[in-house]
């Protein structure tokens, strides 16, 4: 069973490229869905209704989401790094 992307180096400059496209999306989603469940959460408190959670529960979902793109968005920033410094050390050379 091959193992994911995330759990060790890089091997090669295909893999980084592959992990650019998944984990950006990723990191995308996490933050959308956070955005998502900070205004359930507003809304929620604003309309002193229950929409389906209480509010305080929203925010906090919005945070663990939020949260958890965090590492997504680093290894996507760390893929890009790399790339671009590779391609720097070959125009160099």
């Amino acid at each position: 069973m091959r193992r994911p992307s995330w759990e060790g180096p890089f091997e090669n400059r295909e893999d980084i490229k592959k992990s650019l496209c998944t984990m950006g999306w990723a990191g995308h989603i996490c933050c959308v869905l956070g955005a998502v469940f900070a205004l359930l959460g507003i809304i929620g408190d604003a309309a002193n209704a229950t929409l389906g959670l209480e509010p305080t529960s929203w925010l906090l979902l919005a945070i663990v989401a939020c949260v958890a793109g965090i590492p997504l968005w680093l290894i996507w920033g760390m893929s890009r790094h790399l790339l671009g410094t590779e391609a720097k050390t070959k125009t160099k050379e």
